[in-house]
């Protein structure tokens, strides 16, 4: 009964659709038909697995097969590998050995090559030799140890640029004149130390590798034209022993207005307040000499009084025969026609001595407006570029020095016109005095 109900699950569980049996014996019939084509379909199959094993084992076989001659190839190359390794180390070992000092002779030689390709950074002569800067890159950033021919060619631009430097040269070289335009014209090449041309100095711009003519000429255009035409015997030139350092250190020095334009509106303010002031002292100060000789020959002519002088006024006033009961009235009136004419006399020298006074206090103005802008310029944009701050800074220090240059000779001229006034204000005092004594004695004679 067991074996029913399992032949019956079978049936039941088996993907071929059987049909209704008629009886139990057909169920058996089909369920041995059933069976036997199932342990078929098995025995197949393995079968089938079988011959896949095998032919799998077959090329694993002749992988190995072809894996053995490769791997003995891979065992030989490693071999030779490691051979080639110790004979290159070998080799190495030996060389290093052999080559003795020229390890350092190399570093020598790459040194100065970098030196003198810094020392020939800038130099006039590379318009005449333009290579050699090429020559001495390559030969500083070798990493090989140099050759015979590198050594003779490093020599050879030594004893050129030796030659060169004591010898004056006529090349043609691109020269870019002063409204930016570049051209070829012929350069007088005087060492390395000056290059001229059309009576001109020039300067060199090593960036692109071209002659510039100079802003401010250090000479006179006669000089240069005397020593650039032909000639036999000596003339004088000037030139330049730093190789243009001084040249381009005079193109940068600011002139005289350049220093002025820097103090901005305060300097113009106190350069103006200078010249002012030093007009009117120079103009009192004539004034006060004319005035002085009038009083000298006045007194010298005291019979004859004039009014275009202030001692004649003064003089004028008491009339040519005073009494001397009026001797009082006199020396009031004496008083009187000094005071008028001691105002005048000083006239003036108060203004001088407001601008001697003002004129520090601008520049102490300029000073600290120069100040706030250094400030502004370091608040905006830091301290990492000083040429941001170097106007606020020249304003600061240059008006300091206008207003000192100012106030110091205004100065010197106040108390110049001060001591003139004050002599000339004795000298009429002195002479009033001498009329009263004049008076006092009436035998005395007038001047005496």
């Amino acid at each position: 009964m067991r074996h029913f109900w399992i032949a019956l699950t079978l049936v039941l569980a088996s993907p071929i659709a059987l049909a209704q049996p008629a009886s139990l014996d057909q169920l058996l019939q089909d369920i041995r038909q059933l069976r036997s084509s199932e342990q078929a379909a098995m025995r197949e199959r393995e079968a089938e697995f079988l011959r896949e094993r095998d032919r799998q084992q077959q090329l694993m076989r002749q992988a190995e097969q072809e894996l053995a001659p490769i791997k003995a190839e891979a065992d030989r190359l490693k071999a030779e590998f490691d051979r080639l390794e110790q004979a290159l180390a070998d080799t190495e070992a030996q060389m290093k050995q052999r080559s003795g000092y020229l390890g350092e002779l190399f570093g020598v030689v790459r040194q100065m090559a970098s030196d003198t390709r810094s020392q020939w950074q800038d130099s006039l002569l590379n318009i005449q030799f333009p290579d050699r800067l090429a020559q001495l890159d390559r030969l500083a950033s070798s990493t090989r140890i140099p050759t015979v021919e590198s050594l003779e060619q490093f020599w050879f631009m030594l004893q050129e640029d030796m030659t060169a430097s004591g010898r004056i040269s006529r090349i043609n070289a691109p020269v870019v004149d002063r409204d930016g335009q570049q051209q070829q014209a012929p350069v007088l090449l005087v060492g390395p130390f000056v290059a001229i041309a059309d009576d001109q100095y020039l300067g060199y711009r090593s960036e692109v590798e071209v002659l510039q003519v100079l802003n401010r000429q250090p000479g006179s255009r006669d000089l240069i034209r005397d020593f650039a035409a032909p000639r036999s015997e000596l003339a004088d030139l000037l030139v330049d022993p730093t190789r243009g350092t001084v040249l381009a250190q005079m193109q940068q020095t600011p002139t005289f207005m350049d220093r002025v334009h820097q103090g901005g509106l305060v300097g113009y303010v106190i350069m103006a307040l200078g010249a002012l002031g030093v007009l009117l002292a120079l103009a009192k100060l004539a004034w006060l000499f004319r005035v002085s000789r009038q009083i000298d020959q006045q007194a010298n002519d005291l019979g004859n009084l004039r009014d275009d002088n202030p001692l004649g006024r003064i003089l004028g006033v008491i009339g040519d025969q005073p009494r001397l009961e009026d001797l009082e009235t006199l020396e009031l009136k004496l008083d009187e026609a000094i005071l008028r004419e001691t105002p005048v006399l000083d006239r003036g020298n108060s203004l001088i001595k407001l601008f001697a006074a003002v004129a520090p206090l601008l520049g102490l103005l300029g000073t600290v407006t120069g100040m706030i802008v250094t400030f502004q310029a370091i608040t905006l944009f830091g301290t990492s570029d000083p040429k941001l701050m170097a106007g606020g800074i020249s304003q600061a220090l240059v008006t300091t020095v206008q207003g000192l240059v100012v106030a110091i000779p205004l100065l010197f001229l106040h108390a110049t016109l001060a001591a003139r006034s004050k002599a000339l204000t004795q000298v009429l005092e002195q002479q009033s005095a001498g009329l009263i004594a004049l008076h006092l004695d009436p035998g005395a004679k007038r001047g005496e």
